[in-house]
């Protein structure tokens, strides 16, 4: 059900497959802006990890514009936590909401957004269990500076 689907070389982000769901997670933070504002539909699904924490922008492809089933939702959120500086901790909480409730304040640097409501699920940092080591993880948490 769990899998990397692709290297995504070239791409602002790594590609897994969750369930019948790409799950795309960005490489640094003016990937993160890419993703999150060039990439993503208004209607996919976008996650980060909360408190803000340094780390990547996560984005489940939504086509369907369905209802995205919560082992998906919490595969993702772990992968938030996982390209995070929270990775070596217990447990993160991550911030979920469509992608239309994320905005850019004027003049804020690459990765930096804004949310207008968004839900919290609480999550173990990890990658999905049938990744191995060819899923492309440089330990890479997402964001350039290491702040």
């Amino acid at each position: 059900m769990y899998g990397y689907a692709a290297m995504s070389k070239g791409k602002p982000y790594r590609t897994f497959r969750v369930g019948d769901y790409d799950v795309l997670v960005g490489k640094g933070s003016r990937d993160n802006d890419e993703l999150t504002f060039d990439v993503a539909a208004a209607h996919d699904v976008w996650l980060h990890v909360g408190g803000g924490t340094p780390g990547s922008h996560v984005v489940i492809r939504n086509a369907a514009r369905a209802e995205v089933p919560h082992d998906v939702l919490e595969a993702a959120a772990s992968l938030a936590a996982w390209y995070s500086k929270s990775r070596g901790a217990p447990f993160a909480k991550v911030d979920w909401c469509k992608r239309s409730d994320v905005s850019k304040p004027k003049g804020a640097p690459a990765g930096l957004v804004e949310l207008r409501k968004h839900k919290t699920i609480k999550v173990k940092p990890r990658l999905p269990a049938a990744s191995n080591d060819t899923h492309g993880d440089d330990g890479d948490d997402g964001d350039d500076d290491d702040g």
